[in-house]
């Protein structure tokens, strides 16, 4: 069985509290505490991504991605699956072939560019595109952004998953869908529903599967908390500077 044929089967036929839990590293190093601590795939987060690379969210280029993907994709044997964003204005060919050549398995390509939403019928016909380009050998995570540019309809979100699974799409993300419309989302949609969580607080997992979540990603949540770690631990080693202000 192929790594994507692996990772799409993942998805198959999870009970409502045990969804897929894929953790999101950034750079090899994380990705191999990842594998160690037993999770079967991970996704990367282009944000998570980003700040190791330092630059802003979204300001990564798509050379760098591509890039630190691969680095990520060939220090594990686990499934990965590529956050690519908006894909970084390829065409949906030489997007998948730059996919398969990092070794991803899978991708989520975001439905809005410029801080504004794409047309959702344009959008499916290029979903579509990749879809054909990529035949079987990508699973695609259709990313909905309605939630997070204040179109708070979950109808709006359940047109565009229904647009998107027609076009191909393996799942779709409502990214930072209210807990409460989790139920309206999963009664809405046909196939796997990503939902993004929060590590160490809100709903667990389970109680989001519980509402309808097939998937579970934290986005850049788990490199933030690494962070604030690796803060804490510098704080405590000694030859620091005096902090400012004192």
């Amino acid at each position: 069985m192929s790594a994507a044929a692996r990772f799409r089967a993942l998805h198959r036929h999870r009970v409502a509290d045990d969804p897929l839990v894929l953790p999101g590293p950034w750079d090899a190093a994380s990705a191999r505490v990842f594998e160690r601590a037993g999770f079967p795939a991970l996704a990367t987060p282009s944000a998570g991504i980003a700040a190791s690379l330092g630059y802003a969210d979204g300001a990564t280029p798509a050379g760098e991605m591509f890039a630190a993907v691969a680095r990520i994709a060939r220090s594990v044997e686990v499934p990965v699956s590529a956050d690519v964003e908006d894909g970084y204005g390829l065409a949906p060919k030489e997007l998948v072939e730059r996919l398969l050549e990092a070794g991803a398995v899978g991708c989520n390509l975001e439905d809005s560019a410029g801080g504004r939403l794409k047309e959702h019928r344009a959008h499916a016909e290029w979903l579509a595109a990749v879809r054909e380009a990529a035949g079987d050998l990508l699973f695609v995570n259709a990313r909905i952004d309605t939630f997070i540019h204040g179109v708070t309809d979950p109808d709006r979100a359940i047109e565009r998953a229904a647009a998107y699974v027609a076009a191909g799409a393996d799942c779709v993300y409502p990214i930072a869908a209210p807990v409460e419309v989790l139920p309206l989302l999963r009664a809405g949609t046909s196939g796997p529903l990503n939902v993004l969580a929060l590590p160490g607080a809100g709903p667990s997992p389970a109680e989001l599967g519980g509402l309808g979540a097939t998937r579970i990603t934290y986005g850049h949540g788990l490199q933030q908390r690494a962070a604030e770690a690796l803060g804490e631990i510098a704080a405590g080693l000694p030859g620091r500077a005096p902090e400012r202000g004192r």
